[in-house]
């Protein structure tokens, strides 16, 4: 999505870009979902978020509730 990420031991230091871009994703846990979710939404260009299954388990109807105020997301099969 663009940001410089710097692994430093157990921390990560984060840079962000201005913008974010769109880019496919992995969801390895359910708060990283979300997180990406969010960067998604913030990002210009689509992104695509895999192993929603996670998003899911903490956050039903993610995408209906999104996209009631305003957000383009929805759920696609491969």
């Amino acid at each position: 999505m663009g940001a410089d990420i710097v692994i430093e031991g157990d921390r990560a230091k984060i840079t962000g870009a201005t913008p974010l871009s769109g880019a496919k994703v992995m969801a390895s846990d359910l708060r990283a979902g979300a997180a990406l979710v969010v960067a998604g939404l913030a990002a210009e260009g689509e992104t695509e978020i895999a192993r929603v299954y996670h998003i899911d388990r903490g956050y039903a109807g993610l995408e209906e509730k999104l996209a009631s105020v305003g957000a383009d997301i929805r759920r696609v099969t491969a």
